[in-house]
């Protein structure tokens, strides 16, 4: 075959089937890392900070934790990823442009231990090798055994749903406790947002023979936000959304519908299942005491004053005794509801405070929040009604004011 031949088939090719283009090269993980951390770059541009892992918006949530695992990993160790860290959020090394707002790496605070207490055999880092493997394995599992979600269609209008309840605040990102897992919650690890659709248990809590504790456990199906699906133990999703995950909180919206539904109507056949309370703190704690307006709003299934009576010796009550104000008693609903919906109302004025029990164990205590009293109690009047999803409270004003 002559080129005059080849010429000639090349000039008659009117759809262009012979052009076929260099096939690119597939994208390393530096590739991927480098455009992650590009984004990283953006959102320090467009907001003179760098992404917050407590941040209830998914994309700032996704970005911290990717920035997290740069500094943890050898990644930042790497030419490449060095040079692309032109803020040194990453390296951490200091520029005029962010050397006020980022604070010390780990690695200096391990360097600046001269007491010894973050290193050696007993440092709080050295996980026994059963619990690291166990826990690497589970992490294995979680993104191995995904699949394409063939019926991904009807879920997807789901996860934009939640996401923009996450943006304007009808639902909330929250640490997640061992018991957190059941069938329609959502839930993020890593980043990722999955729903677990349903926990089918095939192994009861028990003991065996030898005094060892068996936990419940069966397989869940998991759908992703990626479009891929997986049946993992409900155990092992349990253990890494303690580990480094966040529960999406149920809408408020929703929850106020079911309170609205299920208080009214009370009649003489009727149980009791608990009440709401407020009480206020006669700390003697100067950073406690000064707080004008602090109230704790809680749930209990005894009475209010038995459940206070040891007040000093809880956490919860900040290690001091409190003032019965107020409460509420509940009857044909699920009283926990009722809470989490005044909590989710009352969110931004939540009190944030450090406070150690007598073992010298640090807690964050989440009852507490600086609301005037008249306040909180419009608001349990307008969940009784119903009204409270048309409003949201304003801290600056402390007022109740329309969405």
């Amino acid at each position: 075959m002559t080129s005059d031949i080849l010429d000639t088939i090349f000039a008659n090719d009117p759809d262009g089937l012979l052009n076929v283009k260099p096939k690119s090269a597939a994208p390393t993980d530096y590739d991927r890392m480098l455009q992650e951390l590009q984004e990283i770059n953006a959102f320090y541009e467009s907001h003179g900070k760098e992404p917050s892992p407590d941040s209830g918006d998914i994309g700032e949530y996704r970005l911290a934790r990717r920035l997290e695992t740069f500094r943890n990993g050898a990644v930042k160790d790497n030419q490449a990823i060095y040079n692309a860290d032109v803020y040194g959020l990453v390296s951490k090394r200091s520029s005029e442009s962010n050397k006020e707002i980022v604070p010390a790496s780990i690695d200096d605070i391990l360097a600046d231990d001269d007491l010894g207490l973050l290193g050696g055999e007993s440092s709080i880092f050295n996980l026994r090798p059963a619990v690291k493997k166990a826990i690497d394995r589970d992490e294995a599992d979680f993104v191995a055994q995904r699949k394409p979600c063939k019926d991904f269609a009807k879920y997807e209008p789901l996860f934009v749903r939640i996401q923009q309840d996450l943006k304007i605040g009808k639902r909330k990102l929250v640490g997640s406790k061992l018991s957190d897992l059941k069938a329609g919650g959502y839930y993020i690890y890593n980043g990722v947002l999955f729903f677990v659709e349903s926990i089918e248990i095939t192994q009861q809590d028990g003991v065996t023979p030898e005094g060892k504790h068996i936990y419940k456990n069966g397989r869940t199906r998991c759908i992703f936000e990626n479009g891929t699906e997986a049946a993992l133990l409900k155990r092992s999703v349990e253990k890494l959304l303690y580990l480094n995950g966040k529960t999406v909180t149920e809408s408020s919206e929703d929850v106020a519908n079911e309170v609205e539904n299920t208080f009214g109507g009370i009649n003489e056949n009727d149980q009791a299942c608990g009440f709401i309370y407020v009480c206020k703190s006669l700390s003697r704690d100067p950073k406690i005491s000064c707080i004008e307006n602090l109230y704790k709003i809680g749930f209990c299934t005894t009475s209010v004053q038995e459940r206070i009576k040891n007040a000093e010796m809880e956490p919860t009550y900040l290690m001091a005794p409190v003032k019965h104000v107020t409460s509420w008693k509940c009857f044909n609903m699920n009283p926990q509801k009722f809470e989490q919906l005044i909590h989710n109302f009352f969110g931004t004025c939540c009190l944030n405070v450090d406070v150690f029990d007598e073992k010298g164990h640090r807690h964050v205590p989440k009852e507490w929040f600086v609301v005037p009293l008249p306040v909180i109690e419009r608001a349990v009047e307008m969940i009784i009604t119903g009204q409270i999803v048309k409003y949201r409270y304003d801290a600056k004003l402390q007022q109740i004011v329309e969405r």
